[in-house]
């Protein structure tokens, strides 16, 4: 048994505990973005044609989606302690493998099972959950948040300069060190949680369905994050390709530190935790969705040459979505101990699906229509998040 184990949910979750689930969730996580700056300098060494170069990011992002419906729902089913480690151990041989991969087909095989692998990040989370009592949920929920979402921020700019530095194996030779420096550390920290449950597996991922179908607060707060994570996925897809064009003229440094400003959008997860245990979950949803709108329309001057507008719309825009995703979170965790990991599942699992549209659409746009496409595009996304909202 862990020195953690008899913990229990009438308890507070330490704060060092709360700061090694932020730093758990950060380090796997990034794990989904460390390749797509790179995709330009790992695709020609491993025979990938251009064209097929995006493979890479798909993929990952494929496994993600993949690991999201099948194996976090096991949350409900086995001891949570076993399936975090088995999970992040899946991600440190799928690393090895993109870091020691010969041919394409080596890498592209990679590049889907450490999407798998870091779905080890949304069975953490729930497992803070069950040990924070439902009165502080929502601040540790936030607090774990912002170490989820500065790794998320982090990955693209320290990746590059990394590759920049000793090449682009050298990303995954790091995070494979991390990873297995992680698994240690829980090992011996992770508490052990054993769910009761009546399910098979089959009947567990069978029930996902049912959840969906009777759980109207799980499907308003994934279409509201699904919205807002596809302005998301667009606006960083496209802002490298404008701050590298004649508009800006950025080197890779320049974008890189461009990312690292709007990873200040970090400080609204453990705010909106707060205001959600105090009762304003309502309130502060309007204002995140209100705030990632006004993000774009400031970025309009951002095509027009204004870095300084296009910083600013960066940082409101991640403020807004780091908000709604930690009160989404927090109303679902509410639901209930027994079906909690299938929940986050299915949130995760939607809204992870409107940062594909996002991306999907952004290249057509910038191409079609130039900034002022994409950021009316990226405008029309939390727009209509906020027409929904007002049919609470």
């Amino acid at each position: 048994m862990t020195h953690l184990a008899k913990i229990h949910a009438h308890e507070h979750m330490p704060k060092w505990l709360i700061f090694v689930f932020a730093c758990a969730c950060g380090i796997v996580v990034a794990n989904l973005y460390y390749a797509q700056p790179l995709i330009g300098l790992i695709a020609p060494e491993i025979g990938l044609t251009e064209s097929a170069a995006s493979l890479i990011v798909t993929l990952t992002q494929i496994g993600y989606c993949i690991g999201l419906i099948l194996l976090v729902p096991l949350g409900d089913l086995v001891e949570n302690r076993k399936l975090v480690l088995t999970t992040i151990c899946g991600a440190i041989v799928a690393l090895l493998i993109a870091m020691l991969a010969p041919t394409a087909a080596w890498f592209l095989l990679a590049s889907l099972l450490i999407g798998i692998g870091s779905v080890a990040v949304q069975m953490l989370i729930p497992i803070a959950a069950h040990i924070s009592p439902e009165e502080r949920r929502g601040r540790t929920v936030g607090s774990i948040m912002s170490g989820l979402l500065l790794g998320i921020m982090l990955a693209r700019p320290l990746s590059s300069m990394m590759a920049h530095a000793f090449g682009w194996r050298s990303v995954f030779a790091l995070s494979t060190i991390l990873l297995l420096t992680l698994t240690l550390v829980l090992w011996f920290l992770l508490p052990v949680r054993k769910p009761t449950s009546h399910h098979h597996y089959f009947s567990l991922i069978h029930s996902l369905w049912a959840l969906l179908r009777d759980t109207p607060i799980l499907r308003r707060r994934a279409l509201y994050q699904a919205s807002l994570f596809a302005s998301f996925t667009l606006f960083w897809t496209v802002t490298p390709l404008l701050l590298a064009s004649p508009v800006f003229n950025l080197s890779q440094q320049g974008i890189a530190l461009f990312a690292l400003a709007g990873a200040l959008g970090v400080i609204a997860a453990p705010i909106a935790g707060r205001l959600a245990d105090r009762g304003h979950t309502k309130l502060a949803t309007g204002l995140a969705l209100t705030t990632a709108a006004l993000a774009f329309l400031l970025s309009q001057w951002g095509g027009s040459g204004s870095l300084g507008a296009l910083v600013v719309a960066g940082i409101l825009l991640d403020l807004g979505v780091q908000c709604n995703l930690v009160l989404g979170q927090r109303a679902i965790y509410i639901l209930g101990a027994e079906v909690r990991s299938r929940l986050n599942a299915l949130y995760m699992a939607i809204f992870f699906a409107g940062g594909a549209i996002g991306s999907g659409v952004a290249s057509i746009a910038y191409v079609y229509g130039g900034w002022t496409l994409v950021a009316w595009i990226g405008f029309g996304f939390p727009a209509a998040a906020l027409l929904f909202y007002f049919t609470e």
